[in-house]
């Protein structure tokens, strides 16, 4: 069997049995187009769809009745773009492209378009150029999609906003939405700011803590804010697409928004300009990886070439940029992986580079005063003593109780440098560690695949920090656990303390329920206590259809009716007989809205289902 046929099989093999695993690593994965794309889900995401670029909250396409690898969906697509997956566990899922990047949907329409389907990079997205109401449909049988414009989008229905408080939030304030830059309130829905405004976008909002809120938002992304004053003076206000004005020209400016006509006016009133600032990030630092969190370094008064920062650095990686965009030049070392330790830093030359990739490495955690030399570039680290306090660690997986969600990981804290211990009950199945919430960050994992863990202890001490191979360690019994990570001579030893009846989860999801299809806002039933594998729950049932599940991931199994749609009302459930599988993607349907007792028994695979009122 030559190579190539050995390919078209494994990946055959990956879109037939599924994505079982919510995080693989960022490494280009084709599958080929001359085999069907067998799944019961198809979803889209992107500030083009309707719930934007959040995963949770992916628009699902629907399968049609006369051939199920045919998907459907008619509705509005703003300006943006947008991709499809099959599961929405992972960013890391392969994703279906156009075959050419930036592929455009507009009043023209696609017929036919071959697309194609890969993991990682190239991450190639269509663009859809017009807004407007529009039919998709993709034959994941044949890899083609058509795209067909319908009409125009409705007008936004305005409505005066009543609200005390009114926030914007941008560049100009570091996207801080725990602390975004407060309005003054002039009269019922007249509010007024003025202040300095950097180059960059903001917007505005109603609220603080939350991005996934409602924005007072520019009708289309990018709408122009300079000396001249505002682009368009009509907004509208919604959780997507994600338009955000975009303020060409620093200065201070005066902005009110009439909240009662969904409408802004914007006046220049003065020169600003703002001091130069660094903008660092990594896993060494506090905020990891995010933007919204990455740490700001002032330019010196005496000199705004050089930039001095001090504070506490963790074990990891860092670097700088001007501005906060991952796609722009950094401030790296000339060489990977340049070592910081209380020796300083192993090279003090640096360059301002879009790639390779070289970042920082702190091999000891302290605290640092870290000296950036934009004029000479160089850069200088002094050690200026150990940490105080040391980052949590964090370990996922379907073994840990939260499963692959990392809002919901385990955190393990420790006083001492490098040991991280803990102690818990943990599932069969497989995990793994992180310092950074962050799916494309390195992870602690065992030196071989499927390390074992059970009350013999580890298989094998070895542990490794990368990205790939996506090596987890796996518990085959399930039990009381002391895990041990040492990050300094990269070890990890487990003791199995005592047997212990790990009561899974329960959940249910769908839009009969209040969470709707948001696994991280899924309803969780109770275990019945001296009932084996029998779980309760009461409250209300809108109109519409759920199911259930144990892990907070779409690509695992559910509990579904033996077949579509069995009808739930005042009467019950239709039929009690329930099965756990991937798909057909069946669901139950409730037809009467109200307040409902529920109870699923997952050893004799039963539901049932009582009408309260």
């Amino acid at each position: 069997m030559n190579s190539k046929n050995i390919i078209s099989i494994l990946s055959a093999l990956l879109v037939l049995f599924g994505l079982t695993s919510c995080e693989g690593e960022k490494e280009l994965v084709i599958i080929d187009g001359n085999l069907p794309i067998k799944t019961s889900t198809l979803y889209m995401v992107g500030d083009a769809t309707p719930n934007g670029w959040s995963l949770d909250a992916s628009t699902p396409l629907t399968a049609s009745d006369e051939d199920p690898l045919i998907f459907f969906w008619e509705g509005p697509l703003n300006v943006g773009e947008m991709k499809l997956c099959l599961a929405t566990s992972s960013w890391d899922v392969p994703f279906i492209r156009p075959l050419n990047a930036g592929q455009e949907i507009n009043k023209v329409g696609l017929t036919d378009e071959t697309f194609k389907m890969n993991a990682g990079n190239p991450d190639d997205k269509w663009k859809v150029s017009e807004s407007g109401i529009y039919n998709l449909r993709f034959d994941l049988r044949n890899w083609t999609m058509s795209a067909s414009f319908i009409r125009n989008q409705d007008s936004p229905v305005i409505e005066p906003i009543e609200t005390d408080v009114l926030y914007i939030v941008g560049d100009f304030n570091g996207w801080n939405i725990e602390n975004p830059t407060p309005l003054e309130k002039k009269s019922d829905y007249i509010f007024e700011y003025e202040g300095p405004f950097t180059t960059g976008e903001m917007k505005a909002c109603l609220s603080t803590g939350s991005w996934d809120v409602s924005f007072i938002r520019p009708e289309t992304n990018g709408c122009k804010i300079d000396k001249t004053g505002v682009e368009s003076s009509n907004f509208v206000y919604t959780a997507n697409p994600d338009n955000k004005w975009k303020i060409e020209e620093s200065g201070i400016y005066r902005i009110t928004f009439d909240l009662q006509n969904w409408t802004i006016a914007v006046e220049y009133t003065g020169e600003f300009k703002p001091s130069p600032r660094l903008y660092m990030i990594g896993e060494a630092t506090d905020g990891g990886w995010s933007w919204d969190a990455a740490t700001v370094i002032e330019a010196t008064t005496a000199n705004e070439k050089i930039f001095v920062w001090e504070g506490e650095l963790g074990r990891g990686t860092f670097k700088a940029s001007e501005i906060k965009d991952f796609g722009a030049p950094f401030y790296r070392p000339t060489t990977p992986n340049c070592e910081v330790s209380d020796k300083g830093v192993a090279s003090t030359e640096m360059v301002f580079t879009e790639s390779p990739d070289d970042q920082w490495l702190v091999t000891l955690a302290g605290k640092y005063r870290l000296t950036f030399n934009t004029d000479d570039m160089t850069f200088n680290a002094e050690f200026l003593s150990e940490s105080s306090s040391f980052p949590s660690l964090y370990m996922i997986g379907e073994s840990t109780e939260g499963g692959w969600s990392l809002d919901n990981a385990t955190e393990i804290t420790t006083t001492t440098e490098n040991v991280y211990i803990w102690e818990g009950l943990l599932k069969e199945g497989t995990f793994k560690a992180c310092f950074t919430k962050d799916f494309s960050a390195p992870f602690y994992r065992p030196s071989i695949a499927n390390c074992e863990v059970s009350e013999n202890g580890v298989a094998n001490n070895n542990m490794v920090f990368t990205t790939d191979p996506d090596d987890q360690w796996k518990v085959v019994k399930a039990g009381k656990y002391r895990l041990t990570f040492n990050i300094a001579e990269m070890t990890f030893d487990a003791i199995y303390l005592e047997a212990a009846t790990v009561v899974p989860p329960l959940y249910i999801i769908g839009d009969a329920t209040s969470g709707g299809w948001s696994l991280d806002n899924a309803t969780e039933l109770s275990p019945v206590e001296g009932v084996d594998g029998e779980y309760t729950w009461t409250g209300n049932l809108k109109l519409g259809i759920f199911k259930a599940c144990s892990q907070k991931d779409f690509s695992a199994p559910f509990y579904r009716p033996s077949k579509p749609n069995v009808e739930i009302s005042e009467n019950g459930v239709a039929e009690n007989d329930m099965v756990y599988t991937k798909d057909p993607d069946d669901q139950w349907k409730v037809i009467k809205e109200g307040k409902y007792e529920l109870t699923l028994n997952i050893k004799a695979m039963t539901i049932k289902a009582k009408y309260l009122d």
